[in-house]
């Protein structure tokens, strides 16, 4: 048996219970799915999937109406204070902190 290493990264909680359950369901972990990703990599020579940009682009008009739209939901949104802006981000890091 060749050498083992072990991987390690960081991702999204949700995201790995996720694919955890898609995993399971098709009756195998976590790991043995990305030891086939990484095989896959190595038999195609790059990534085991089309990553590609989309084609369409957006046009002048339909980036100033999104943008008018955004600020038409903006409008009916309440007024918050710099200091309640920076207590919800403190609570969220604290929140990822506590997840790790």
């Amino acid at each position: 048996m060749a050498e083992q290493v072990l991987n390690q990264f960081r991702s999204d909680k949700a995201l790995r219970e996720d694919c955890i359950a898609i995993y399971e369901a098709m009756g195998m972990d976590l790991n043995t799915a990305f030891r086939m990703f990484m095989e896959r990599t190595r038999m195609v020579r790059g990534l085991p999937f089309p990553a590609v940009l989309p084609e369409n682009k957006m046009t002048r008009v339909e980036a100033k109406t999104a943008v008018e739209n955004m600020r038409r939901e903006a409008a009916h949104m309440p007024e918050i204070t710099l200091d309640e802006i920076n207590a919800e981000i403190s609570a969220v890091r604290a929140e990822r902190k506590a997840d790790q």
